[in-house]
């Protein structure tokens, strides 16, 4: 499909009430944003080097939808990834053993992204998840530019001095990156050379404000790089573009919104930066051989009370009421941290004027002119990230990081669990629990039968995240993987497939216990 007809898309989103979506969409539903199809080729890219809960309540509507095993086996493995990591780069014996991830749709195409890169020019790892929301526009910018902003960030002042010298004089960039990509993670061929003028205009003030020999903060260069990647965003929609399908597409990326969690990981130093409600756990084993759950991110929502106190002190008390309503940003964002969403920063009189100078398409909707209720004091929203540092230690074996999606789903503890079974085939059985539920004692037989068949089953799914996208969609009210169940949820038609699950990203790194306990008693990052 050409990507000028993929930009035209319809689907339907319960992140942003339907009066916030925005304007770059067509006007065949109320609730449709538009979005861009996922194109089935890897394209080439600067730099690249080449190595609150849902309950899923079956209708009856849904009874006529069975799929055969194998046909919900080839769904569920249609996005999974992974990669191990050589145990010595070159630079460091690496404290990660490799890394799974997977995606599962609900919007079509999926909203959500993934990223997966190692650092050539420094060390470490990038991990992250990109939720994006009223389309996947700026999800797709994010997975693509922001691990570029937070390398660049962490590069020393005499490595961006050859970076520009290199440019000026017209020489072949180092690689700064290795991408670790599915085949349907693209990149937005047309608009590389705009990303990369926006990320060399940061490094050439990157230069001036750093001085030789100064190594840089993580912390802070993940920072940076978060703000200003969502500053340039916001800027290239105002400046637009000669290019009309550029100028729109700039449009697109800050009037839709994309949360974001990123985890850098280098030797036994784990950074994790988080804006908005995706999630990063850490699994934990503890002495007795059980997994805990160690969560290393806050959710940007109304359920964090600090995030709210936040968003209410930065406004003046007479927005008290309608700054957070039904527990959404001025009644109509969910998550109150993320990327784009230009809506809900931007001035009333900047709106206007970027909307009258944009494309025609932005006028072909009646969701061109809408303002957000009670929008006295912008901006209300930010992409600042909440950062956290952890110290990883030997018990410390395996990081999930997960869209929301997944965390409506299933409990951290039982994601931990899940995972932690699955990595060492060892199955710590519980009392069976049935809730409230009355069961006859042959219903007690069906279900230790069918707990006993899961275990024998357990590595039907070769890549861990595939097998935990399995339990998150098909758990039954006893915890168990029910295949009929299964069957409907993703058998469901597109029109249904949002109202009863959200997209799922996963990503679940396993970490080298005696790399760490090493590292550790030397005294080494």
């Amino acid at each position: 499909m050409p990507v000028t007809s993929q930009l035209l898309r319809v689907l339907p989103r319960t992140k942003v009430l339907a009066s916030s979506l925005l304007p770059c969409q067509q006007h065949q539903s109320h609730l449709a944003p538009v979005t861009h199809q996922p194109a089935s080729r890897r394209l080439p890219h600067m730099w690249q080097s080449h190595q609150h809960s849902r309950s899923y309540q079956t209708a009856s509507i849904l009874r006529s939808y069975i799929l055969t095993p194998p046909q919900v086996n080839s769904i569920l493995k249609a996005n999974e990834y992974s990669f191990k990591v050589p145990e010595f780069d070159g630079k460091n014996v690496s404290s990660v053993m490799g890394f799974e991830s997977n995606q599962l749709p609900a919007n079509a195409p999926i909203e959500d992204r993934r990223s997966a890169a190692t650092c050539l020019q420094t060390r470490g790892m990038l991990l992250g998840v990109f939720d994006g929301h009223a389309g996947c526009a700026c999800a797709q910018a994010l997975s693509e530019r922001l691990f570029y902003y937070i390398a660049v960030s962490l590069l020393p002042h005499n490595t961006l001095c050859d970076l520009e010298a290199a440019v000026e004089a017209g020489r072949a960039l180092s690689p700064i990156l290795q991408w670790h990509k599915h085949p349907n993670d693209y990149f937005s061929r047309e608009a590389q050379k705009l990303y990369f003028n926006s990320l060399r205009t940061y490094w050439q003030e990157l230069i001036d404000l750093t001085s030789p020999g100064e190594v840089p903060d993580t912390r802070e260069a993940l920072l940076s790089a978060f703000k200003r990647l969502d500053n340039d965003i916001s800027l290239e929609a105002q400046v637009g573009d000669p290019n009309a399908f550029l100028h729109y597409w700039v449009l697109r990326v800050a009037f839709s919104g994309a949360t974001a969690c990123v985890a850098h990981i280098d030797g036994s130093d784990l950074f994790i930066a988080n804006a908005g409600d995706a999630r990063a756990v850490l699994g934990v084993q503890e002495e007795d051989g059980t997994f805990s759950a160690h969560t290393l991110s806050n959710d940007h929502s109304a359920q964090n009370d600090d995030e709210v106190a936040r968003i209410r002190g930065e406004h003046p008390p007479s927005e008290r009421k309608t700054v957070i309503r039904q527990d959404r940003l001025l009644g109509l964002l969910m998550p109150f941290r993320a990327f784009g969403d230009v809506k809900f920063k931007w001035s009333i009189e900047l709106q206007k004027c970027v909307l009258e100078s944009g494309p025609d398409q932005l006028h072909e909707n009646e969701h061109t002119k809408f303002i957000p209720p009670n929008y006295h004091t912008p901006p209300y929203l930010t992409a600042e990230p909440e950062i956290t540092y952890y110290k990883l230690r030997p018990q410390d074996r395996f990081l999930v990081i997960g869209s929301d999606g997944l965390w409506e789903t299933l409990h951290r503890q039982e994601v931990v669990r899940i995972v932690g079974e699955y990595l060492t085939g060892v199955h710590q059985h519980q009392p069976l629990k049935v809730g409230g539920y009355r069961v006859t004692l042959g219903q007690m037989q069906g279900l230790l039968e069918e707990r006993k068949a899961r275990v024998s089953s357990a590595f039907e799914d070769q890549n861990v995240s595939t097998h935990l996208m399995r339990h998150a969609v098909g758990n039954n009210e006893f915890g168990t993987v029910d295949h009929e169940r299964l069957s409907k949820m993703l058998s469901l038609p597109e029109e249904l497939a949002r109202m009863y699950r959200d997209d799922i990203t996963i990503i679940i790194a396993q970490f080298n216990p005696h790399v760490i306990g090493a590292q550790r008693q030397e005294g080494q990052p």
